[in-house]
């Protein structure tokens, strides 16, 4: 069976793969593609769109959101925390978080209107 997703003969565009690797930077490259390796956990993704439905939620909430105990929630939350994507707020003996800008919301928001549209596999 012939593939029909891949080039046939091996040729490239010099001039638009030096310009390309000049402004691609790898550090940029590595820190970003993190983001997206926290977010490819169904829970921490859960939790991350949860939090563009509403202004922020509790530990707690989250929690019973996920289906996991309270130390589980916040393990997540604390990785989501560490890549910058959320932010939190201590109210006497409870926690809240929040997305840490409109820049996550629109990530995750792009997400699932692109899941939706059924563009990606299953």
């Amino acid at each position: 069976m012939k593939q029909t997703d891949i080039c046939e003969a091996y040729t490239f565009d010099q001039e638009k793969v030096e310009s390309l690797t000049k402004q691609i930077n790898e550090h940029d490259m590595k820190k970003t593609s993190r983001i997206f390796k926290v977010l490819a956990d169904e829970k921490r993704f859960t939790a991350c769109y949860a939090l563009t439905l509403t202004e922020e939620l509790c530990v707690c909430d989250v929690a019973n959101l996920l289906d996991a105990s309270t130390a589980t929630a916040s393990h997540h939350l604390r990785t989501l925390h560490k890549q910058g994507l959320v932010k939190y707020r201590k109210e006497g003996k409870l926690v809240f978080y929040s997305l840490d800008d409109d820049h996550v919301k629109d990530v995750i928001t792009l997400a699932m209107i692109h899941e939706r549209e059924g563009k990606s596999d299953d």
